[in-house]
Order: C-alpha cells, then structure tokens, then sequence
C-alpha cells in the first residue's frame, strides 16, 4: 500500500483555509487533517484537539527539543508547528492527510518530505481579505494592519507552491483542491505498482 498524500494549504491569515478543510474533509471524509500545535490562546469556541493543540510557550520549546515537531515558525508573537507523530501515522497508513501551515511552515515541510504537495490559498482581492479579519471580531485594528502587511508579503512566496486556489467561495476552493488531490494520487509514482503488476502477467 502507497503512503497517503501529505497536503499543505497555506494563505494569508484571514484568507478561509480552515473553512476550506472543513468543507473538503465534509467532501473526503476518508480524509484526515493533521492538527497543529501553537502557543496562543484559544479564540471564542476553539477547543484543545479539535482546532489546535494548545501549549504554553515552555511547552512547545520542550516538543522541539525532543524531535516531535517537522517544522514550526513564529506568527505575531505566537508558535505554530506540526507535530511528527500523528502525520506519519495517517500518511504510513495510506490516509491522505491535510495540513493548515503558515506559508514558512509549508515551504519547511516540502523541504524535508518531497512528496508533500503545496497548495496556496489566496483571497479574492485584499479589500475582501481585510473585510474578513475584520468581521472577524477577534482582533484590534492594529494587530489586523499587522496581518495584512504580513499579507503581501506572503503572497509574494506563492511561486514557490506547486498550486495556487483563489477561495472566491468556499465551496469552489474545495473543489478545486480535491481536483488537485484526485490528479496527485493519480501520479505514476503512486501507481506504478498497478503498472508492474501487469506487466508480471
């Protein structure tokens, strides 16, 4: 049995890629999400396990000091990283796994598992990017300033993902990415097994 697809989504905060998970994982429920670690505080209803994991800082720092997390980068002043142990379980498993990484976290995880396949998330325009961080109601002004100038700067990395999704509605967004994940399991890599067989007969 081949390994699973490790899939990243990454984009700006604010752009919906948590929602585009939800929605593909409704469409690929056989699909499992790798759930990231960080020291912030929870926001509103999020629950330790379900959104993330949540750690104090000291915490996260013993995780990198004992290998358990791939890769992790610093977010307005908070860690996020992925944690080894239940990614290779899903992926070994033949699960395809998908990840909701900062746009370094990504690029980090491609760096050290080639197969990973990176998927760049962008929003319709940035007046429609600022209007979600707004409408949020999480965040004061100046921390939503922060992330959008953070914000240019992320998108200006998009070359170097393998796929670029506008998430102009969420529903196409996972469509697209599924398309993208359909087209990937369908690699000769992943298939080259079916090819040999019959060429054994």
């Amino acid at each position: 049995m081949s390994n699973g697809l490790i899939v990243s989504i990454s984009g700006p905060s604010g752009v919906g890629k948590g929602t585009v998970i939800a929605k593909l994982r409704e469409m690929l429920p056989d699909c499992g999400q790798s759930i990231s670690v960080t020291s912030r505080a929870p926001r509103g209803t999020e629950q330790d396990g379900v959104e993330y994991y949540f750690r104090t800082r000291e915490e996260f720092e013993k995780l990198i000091a004992e290998g358990e997390i791939i890769e992790y980068d610093q977010y307005v002043g908070n860690y996020y990283g992925t944690p080894l142990t239940p990614l290779l379980t899903m992926s070994r498993g033949g699960e395809n796994v998908l990840l909701d990484l900062t746009v370094a976290g990504s690029l980090a995880l491609k760096e050290k598992f080639d197969e990973t396949v990176t998927i760049f998330l962008l929003p319709p325009s940035m007046t429609e990017l600022q209007n979600r961080l707004t409408g949020r109601g999480t965040e004061k002004e100046d921390v939503i300033e922060q992330r959008m100038a953070n914000a240019r700067g992320e998108i200006e990395s998009a070359p170097k993902f393998d796929y670029v999704v506008t998430n102009r509605t969420v529903e196409q967004a996972a469509e697209e990415i599924a398309a993208i994940m359909l087209a990937e399991s369908c690699r000769y890599q992943r298939r080259s097994d079916a090819v040999e067989t019959l060429l054994a007969k």
